[in-house]
């Protein structure tokens, strides 16, 4: 009976296990996110958000998530060449972002490293579009997604998850960037 019972388990995990993984294998290699928010100003005041990382602690969604995270910034002050270094706890990690575009008032593209807790790279951009007295802005990430990230999407949907911070980012930056008109 035991033997039995023990078998049917071991059947149970062995085909949950394979469900896991043909559910991770059909997924496609790229992940990517994207979000857009309307604010109430032009387009070169959000531009000067994010092309300057000094001034991403007032706006961004994971600022403030470890108050004891180490940032560095070198390279250029703001624009192309300019790069963001953090280390923090378990909600933020460690990595790197290197602007390597910006073009004033429509676009910044920037390299995005992620070192710990899972090594990743991936490109992220903002587009910035006047749209009447309003800007429409669009933050997007890309990057490839190994197998061990597409059975993390099987439990986790990522675009909820990273979506979910853009959003807050955006939000964020909107009262910033109107009170500047």
């Amino acid at each position: 009976m035991i033997k039995k019972l023990l078998l049917a388990i071991s059947a149970i995990i062995v085909i949950a296990i394979a469900i896991i993984l043909v559910s991770a294998a059909m997924q496609g290699d790229e992940l990517k996110v994207t979000r857009s928010a309307a604010f109430n100003t032009t387009p070169d005041k959000v531009f000067e958000q994010v092309n300057d990382f000094r001034k991403w602690d007032a706006w961004s969604p994971w600022a403030k998530l470890d108050p004891n995270m180490t940032v560095t910034h070198s390279g250029a002050a703001n624009g192309v060449g300019a790069v963001h270094t953090w280390k923090g706890n378990g909600d933020v990690g460690e990595g790197k972002m290197t602007i390597n575009a910006s073009h004033p008032y429509e676009h910044i593209g920037i390299d995005l490293e992620f070192i710990a807790p899972m090594a990743a790279s991936n490109k992220t951009d903002f587009t910035f579009k006047a749209n009447g007295d309003k800007t429409d802005v669009t933050w997007t990430m890309v990057g490839k997604k190994n197998f061990i990230t597409k059975i993390f999407n099987v439990f986790f949907d990522l675009d909820k998850m990273i979506g979910a911070d853009f959003e807050k980012g955006l939000a964020q930056m909107k009262p910033i960037v109107e009170a500047t008109k």
